[in-house]
């Protein structure tokens, strides 16, 4: 398997999580994002929605990180990162989309650089921009989160689908120093997350275009 990802990218993120979680080895490539070298002809031809993570397994090319982490559940059943039961597999994913289609898609790379080079926001603005609305998903998330079955992580007592969300999203809020006080179930299982091999092998600054 190849994978084409950022090490900054949540979405590449969460595949190289699911990925350590299952013990599947793969071929890491750096696409610089922010470089702009996913929208240069090279990875056009391997991507042709032109973001990141797109993997690679025998010719056959899938983008999408949820639609990516579905397959290797699929393919490697253990560990699992969805339920069998029909309704704890909804709610796995319905906290997995909470932040994958909620939070994250408006304060991706792409979103941000367009808020400053093309509508003027400044440096300032962007951030400000990007704090409240990581802080609203995330306090829908926690509700979610209260509303459930009380677990270490996401969902149950191994990590799932909506963890290999959740961390990346933290990881970034991080970054922008976003306030995350005030999220006890949130923060329980991403601490629960980050003591385990496969998430600190996944994360960021473990990744070899670390910059």
């Amino acid at each position: 398997m190849k994978l084409y990802n950022y090490f900054r990218s949540s979405a590449s993120f969460r595949v190289r999580i699911a990925l350590q979680l299952k013990g599947l080895p793969y071929e890491y490539i750096a696409v610089h994002i922010a470089k702009g070298e996913h929208k240069l002809a090279p990875y056009s031809a391997v991507a042709a929605d032109n973001l990141v993570p797109n993997l690679v397994i025998e010719g056959e090319h899938l983008s999408q990180s949820m639609a990516i982490i579905e397959y290797l559940d699929e393919t490697h059943p253990e560990p699992a990162l969805l339920p069998k039961d029909p309704l704890a597999r909804a709610r796995v994913r319905a906290l997995a989309q909470s932040i994958s289609c909620e939070i994250h898609p408006i304060n991706n790379l792409r979103v941000l650089k367009y808020l400053t080079a093309t509508l003027g926001l400044s440096e300032d603005q962007k951030n400000t921009w990007y704090r409240h609305w990581v802080r609203e998903g995330l306090e829908a998330l926690e509700r979610q989160l209260a509303q459930g079955p009380q677990s270490v992580y996401c969902y149950g007592e191994t990590p799932s689908l909506a963890d290999c969300c959740l961390v990346p999203q933290i990881f970034n809020a991080q970054r922008f120093e976003t306030n995350l006080e005030g999220l006890p179930l949130t923060m329980r299982a991403f601490e629960a997350c980050m003591k385990l091999e496969a998430f600190q092998k996944a994360k960021p600054s473990a990744c070899p275009d670390a910059e």
